[in-house]
């Protein structure tokens, strides 16, 4: 029988509970009592329990331990484990709690209508793209399934002379981006509500970037909850996972320039594109973080499937 944090449970929190600190040890507790998942930015209850309770207190990772020892007021008390009840008894990602999440060092907010960032591809922007483009010439980035903006928005920070483009089919998402756009005051970065490249202006961009949906239909019926609490518009992508892969192979080639990169992330789907595309020779690129499933394909690749 799995673990469930009972009304008692979070009354007696509430009740016996006095610091910050007390509660980052009680939900740590709770955590390695539960079944949770952890995939959207942690891999372990102790980081887990550290970032729901200082994320809902608006504090940083590195705060001081005197703090960490200051006294809640109850009504602080209640959402912190009220919110951690939630993390165990429905499932629910830590940043739908809190509303925030961590990408290329700016905080984002996110909410059920976006995946929450935690791409590989954050650490290629971080390096702009190095060796494989020369940074000092991009002028244009496209960035396809935006989601919350958080590619774009890291890309346009990472390259303030070039401007980026971003797209994504679902409103809600552009929305979202519009949202961080502005709260990281990020002007040379534009989103357009598309259908991959439908709406997108066609110019040459040096790099074209996507992390689209690519879960296949069986590892979707194994998926942790936690990922459900994700939009499935997000995440599913035909029975292979590969639907919008293949549209995105079928029509960068118009868009990107004569020395450009695409680069689209298909994380387990990685097999059967190098099945579907036998003859492609992926670059399938490395991440010292952590990650995988990233290829990169340059221009005459492209012109070649």
């Amino acid at each position: 029988m799995s673990f469930t944090l009972s009304n008692e449970s979070v009354n007696n929190a509430v009740d016996d509970l006095k610091t910050i600190q007390d509660f980052i040890r009680w939900s740590y507790s709770c955590f390695c009592q539960s079944e949770i998942y952890y995939g959207h930015g942690t891999d372990n209850p102790w980081d887990e329990a550290v970032n729901l309770v200082l994320q809902t207190f608006d504090l940083p990772g590195d705060t001081p331990d005197a703090i960490l020892l200051s006294r809640l007021t109850r009504e602080e008390k209640r959402v912190i484990a009220e919110r951690v009840a939630k993390r165990i008894n429905d499932k629910v990602p830590v940043a739908y709690l809190t509303n925030r999440a961590v990408f290329c060092g700016s905080e984002y907010y996110v909410d059920e209508r976006v995946l929450v960032p935690r791409s590989p591809i954050g650490e290629l922007i971080e390096n702009q793209f190095q060796p494989w483009i020369d940074a000092d010439s991009v002028d244009n980035i496209l960035d396809l399934c935006t989601g919350s903006g958080c590619i774009a928005i890291a890309c346009a920070q990472h390259f303030p002379h070039a401007m980026v483009v971003a797209g994504d089919i679902s409103a809600d998402c552009i929305d979202v981006a519009n949202i961080n756009r502005q709260r990281l005051a990020q002007d040379n970065v534009e989103f357009y509500e598309s259908d991959l490249f439908e709406n997108i202006p066609q110019i040459q961009y040096n790099i074209i970037v996507s992390n689209p949906p690519y879960v296949d239909q069986e590892d979707f019926d194994e998926i942790p909850e936690e990922y459900l609490a994700e939009p499935k518009l997000g995440l599913v992508s035909g029975v292979d996972g590969l639907d919008l892969t293949r549209q995105l192979l079928e029509q960068a080639n118009d868009y990107l320039a004569e020395n450009g990169i695409l680069i689209i992330e298909v994380g387990n789907s990685a097999m059967a594109l190098e099945a579907a595309f036998p003859h492609t020779e992926f670059l399938w690129l490395e991440f010292e973080r952590g990650g995988h499933g990233v290829f990169l394909l340059t221009k005459e690749q492209l012109k070649s499937l």
